[in-house]
This record gives structure tokens, C-alpha cells and sequence, in this order.
């Protein structure tokens, strides 16, 4: 019987890396442009004002303000008060 294991490959060290998917922003926390709101599979979870999706249906901001959760819809308020902002979030 040997005592020491041969040189053949391993069966094991192919497991993936984790997602680190969910919600990075909640709402009320400032978001700056290009921050990551939501990393999801699927889209859970609507681009609204000022919000986009990635192609991986990463929601990121393209403005400055305030995270908002409307139902599906994420929204970024503007922190600027001459920006243009939609009438439902008036």
C-alpha cells in the first residue's frame, strides 16, 4: 500500500464564485452617479427616473440624490432643486 498520494488530477476546486446579489442601496440613502442600487437575476426590480439597467439587470444611478422604492420601480429624487423631477415625485 502506498503511503503518499499518487500525482493524478483532483476531483474537486470547480466551485463558482458568489453573485453578491440584492439591494445595495435602500431607500433614502444618497446615491452618486454610476452607484450600484440593485445586483439581481432577472429584473425583479424596474429602472425608474434617473436609474438604468446594466446588462446584467444591475440597476445603477446616472444621478445624484436619493434612493426611492415605489412598488417594482427604483427612482433616484434629485438632491439638486433646479433638476427636472417627475410629477409623482413632487
Amino acid at each position: 500500500m502506498a503511503h503518499k498520494k499518487g500525482q493524478g488530477s483532483t476531483k474537486n476546486g470547480r466551485d463558482s464564485n458568489p453573485q453578491y446579489r440584492g439591494i445595495k442601496l435602500y431607500g433614502g440613502e444618497a446615491a452618486q452617479p454610476g452607484a450600484i442600487i440593485v445586483r439581481q437575476c432577472g429584473t425583479p426590480f424596474q429602472p425608474g427616473f434617473l436609474v438604468r439597467r446594466g446588462k446584467d439587470d444591475t440597476l445603477y444611478s446616472v444621478g445624484t440624490g436619493t434612493v426611492v422604492y415605489r412598488g417594482r420601480r427604483v427612482h433616484v429624487v434629485p438632491s439638486d432643486p433646479k433638476t427636472p423631477r417627475p410629477v409623482f415625485l413632487q
